[in-house]
């Protein structure tokens, strides 16, 4: 992997691809941990460079009614605040050029919108790359969150200019390379979130590594219907049955799951052994039986990863995240916390933390399964 340091950029035009799909309402930045995450790799640019040029997604734009809740111009000024020092926004209808030139910071408009034109970023258009390379003399991919991704502004450009990775991608790929080489024991997976179908590939490639996995949030569902129990009304993956049954045959040692649940009844939070599932019931956070069954193996774990929140956290079932997180953060044990929504439940329930928070989410979980990553610039 091509490091910043393997790069002269004194006096040079530096663009840097940050990621900055933060979650944004009423133009407030509701989590800047992207943000301040990228600071190291833009001070050190600063330092150096004569100017630097930021380029960043913000969402998904569809149509063009999407642009008025996507735009990066709050997130640039909250950059400003940060470094305490003027970043001029530039839209693309901007003299960009004129305002290089006249300033040292500048941040470009969503990436994204350009895919109102034959989703021309998100398919990595030729054309489109040379556009964004033409504004600089080197490049740094610092977008870790979208390093899965081949889209012209983290991959394309790459063609076109001399390129480099920041310091965030070096730290994310070398703290994701402790959960594959050689991790500490006992080694712990702790997964929820909604599906199994998108962990599978995670699982079937960390599971000879781990020796527990611990599942909770929605998923558990399909792995309890695959064992003929009674989930009421929750959700499930009907075909992915038999994937779970597979894998709970063949590796029933290591495979923790649930016993009891919070549902929601007349309005209160009623804690049910599974056993006792209604028909109607649904099941939306782990159960206290639960919790204290997956802090016994969390108190043995030298080493953790965690993707997916344990319950509806965003709705007021986060007794089982939470209780989780704080029995992660009083063990003396490599802990990484990956996917965006267990960043931002973490964030939420326990800022206070000692954990290492990915800001990777696809691209965390993809690094994992083994594959290679198409935004990390190879040496």
């Amino acid at each position: 992997m091509k490091k910043i340091s393997d790069i002269d950029i004194k006096d040079k035009k530096v663009i840097v691809r940050c990621d900055y799909n933060v979650p944004i309402k009423d133009g407030k930045i509701l989590d800047d941990t992207r943000i301040v995450k990228s600071l190291k790799t833009i001070n050190y640019i600063l330092e150096k460079a004569s100017k630097l040029i930021i380029l960043s997604h913000l969402g998904r734009i569809k149509v063009e009614e999407d642009k008025k809740n996507n735009s990066l111009k709050p997130v640039c000024d909250h950059l400003s605040n940060l470094l305490n020092r003027k970043v001029v926004f530039c839209t693309y209808e901007d003299d960009i050029n004129t305002a290089i030139d006249n300033n040292d910071i500048i941040m470009l408009e969503n990436t994204r919108f350009f895919d109102l034109d034959n989703n021309k970023e998100s398919n990595c258009d030729e054309e489109l790359s040379k556009y964004f390379a033409s504004f600089g003399d080197v490049f740094i991919n610092d977008a870790f969150g979208v390093a899965h991704r081949k889209a012209a502004s983290n991959v394309g450009i790459t063609k076109y200019i001399e390129s480099t990775n920041g310091f965030l991608i070096e730290e994310e790929v070398n703290n994701l390379d402790k959960l594959l080489d050689n991790p500490k024991k006992p080694y712990i997976l702790i997964m929820g979130g909604k599906k199994v179908s998108d962990k599978i590939k995670v699982i079937d490639n960390l599971i000879e590594k781990c020796d527990k996995i611990l599942i909770g949030g929605a998923m558990v569902y399909t792995f309890l219907k695959a064992s003929n129990l009674n989930i009421g009304s929750s959700f499930y993956e009907e075909e992915y049955l038999d994937y779970s049954k597979n894998l709970l045959d063949k590796y029933n040692d290591k495979i923790v799951l649930i016993s009891d649940n919070y549902v929601l009844s007349n309005g209160k939070h009623i804690c049910k052994n599974i056993d006792d599932m209604l028909d109607s019931d649904v099941g939306l956070d782990i159960g206290d039986n639960s919790i204290e069954r997956f802090k016994e193996e969390i108190l043995k774990a030298k080493t953790v990863f965690v993707n997916g929140p344990m319950g509806l956290f965003e709705e007021g079932f986060s007794l089982g995240t939470e209780e989780v997180l704080k029995a992660l953060n009083k063990i003396d044990a490599y802990v990484v916390i990956g996917g965006g929504d267990t960043v931002n439940a973490v964030n939420k329930l326990l800022p206070n933390n000692s954990f290492v928070l990915s800001t990777g989410g696809g691209a965390s979980l993809e690094y994992l399964e083994g594959k290679g990553l198409p935004g990390v610039v190879e040496g």
